[in-house]
């Protein structure tokens, strides 16, 4: 038997009574466990019988590992009783213990919380339109023909385009700053990679020569210790490569793809960018759409599920980190911040998260989405050879909890073609 109290942010009292018989019995099976810990005068150890173990101590002695044994089970059996979801562990009180009388606990704990859901049928969305030019397919086969080109040592002097492998030395004000030099660094004249007015100085030099660059860096240069100082670099030209593409015509297609001529290529370029287009557009589309339905809902999320997202997404941060070779802690001592700093840059980002998962989650139950199993094994299909595994072999790996994963993604599938099949497309005159 059970009883539920509202209370503030999303938290739930649990008022649970458990039958003196069922306690009873836990009473039994906690004597059996602690009876060897117990010496009584007259028998030996571990073996003094219940009533003479509770002639001594009172009936009580048993009571605590007793409620610990028979609690989550009635606990359990309440929650799904009142049709709850807990997103937390359950804060434990015991009211009441008497001899024959029901055992009675409450238990608050906050619960996933009820959504009142705006407009999400309806809303204005901006219709966007990224259309492939000529000029986009024409500068996918000039980085195809940049990764062909081929390169030939020249002696002359140097000239825009060319490849000059240098050593350099930086300074400012006679000082050598971090990250000021290097050796063997190549360098394509005009490409802007180098601080402006570097490369330009470049032009006219040739191999084994020596010379003083002089440049200023920008205001807004990522250093504050070096943004608007004028600097001095001391470069050593040690050898000039004169860059050669290859013609873009029919034997360049046969090169760098399975196509015969530079036409099929073009037009295939064209397919992709307009694949890609497309996917920017649906990408954008969701996200303004995800962004007016959340702004639209009102919801009170309990500071557990804000709390849990966090945690997760600093789990997530520190999986990268360690990527690179770095703990979470070599971070926070490097940047000079504490763990509960970062958790607080966190939180509004993750308030964000739990409460779009929420909402989503409402429509998808207002609309008694169901998965799609055809769809879902689409999907499962498609990951696989995302991954460059069989997709047959790859759905025998899988285990429930993989399989459901795979059957939420379909859910907000067809949850974001609810969103986006309803929307009013306007034109954005901006």
């Amino acid at each position: 038997m059970a009883q539920l109290t509202e209370l503030e942010k999303s938290r739930v009292k649990l008022t649970i009574e458990i039958p003196w018989g069922v306690f009873a019995e836990a009473m039994q099976k906690s004597y059996i466990k602690n009876v060897k810990k117990f010496n009584i005068q007259g028998f030996r150890k571990g073996k003094a019988p219940r009533k003479v173990i509770e002639s001594i101590y009172g009936e009580s002695v048993f009571y605590e590992d007793a409620f610990d044994i028979v609690y989550p089970e009635a606990y359990e059996s309440a929650v799904k009783e009142l049709g709850i979801e807990p997103v937390d562990r359950p804060e434990i009180d015991i009211d009441k213990i008497n001899s024959g009388d029901p055992v009675v606990f409450t238990s608050t704990v906050a619960v996933k919380p009820d959504v009142e859901l705006g407009v999400y049928k309806g809303i204005e969305l901006t219709k966007r339109e990224y259309n492939v030019t000529d000029e986009q397919v024409d500068a996918e086969i000039e980085k195809e023909r940049e990764k062909v080109a081929r390169y030939t040592s020249v002696n002359g002097p140097a000239q825009s385009g060319d490849i000059v492998v240098l050593d350099y030395s930086g300074s400012v004000d006679g000082v050598k700053f971090e990250g000021g030099t290097a050796r063997d660094q190549r360098l394509e004249i005009g490409s802007g990679m180098f601080i402006p007015g570097f490369e330009e100085q470049l032009i006219g030099t040739e191999p084994n020569e020596q010379k003083n660059i002089e440049v200023k860096f920008p205001e807004d240069y990522h250093s504050e210790q070096l943004a608007g100082k004028a600097a001095v670099f001391e470069v050593t030209v040690k050898s000039i490569e004169k860059k050669e593409l290859p013609d873009a015509d029919d034997e360049f297609a046969k090169e760098v793809s399975e196509f015969d001529t530079l036409g099929e290529l073009k037009s295939d370029i064209r397919r992709q960018l307009e694949e890609k287009a497309e996917e920017r557009i649906k990408y954008e589309s969701e996200d303004e759409a995800v962004k007016a339905v959340v702004f639209n809902a009102n919801v009170e999320i309990p500071d557990a599920m804000i709390e849990h997202q966090i945690s997760a997404m600093l789990r997530d941060v520190s999986y990268r980190l360690s990527m690179q070779g770095l703990s979470l802690e070599e971070y926070l001592k490097h940047t000079g911040k504490t763990y509960e700093s970062v958790r607080d840059e966190y939180r509004e980002e993750a308030e964000k998260r739990v409460k779009t998962q929420l909402v989503l989650e409402a429509i998808a139950k207002e609309e008694k989405l169901e998965p799609d199993a055809e769809a879902v094994e689409q999907l499962i299909d498609k990951y696989a050879r995302r991954i460059g595994q069989e997709p047959e072999r790859f759905k025998e790996s899988l285990n429930k909890d993989d399989r459901e994963y795979f059957e939420e993604q379909n859910i907000i599938d067809q949850t974001m073609n609810i969103l986006l099949s309803n929307a009013v497309y306007t034109h954005n005159d901006k």
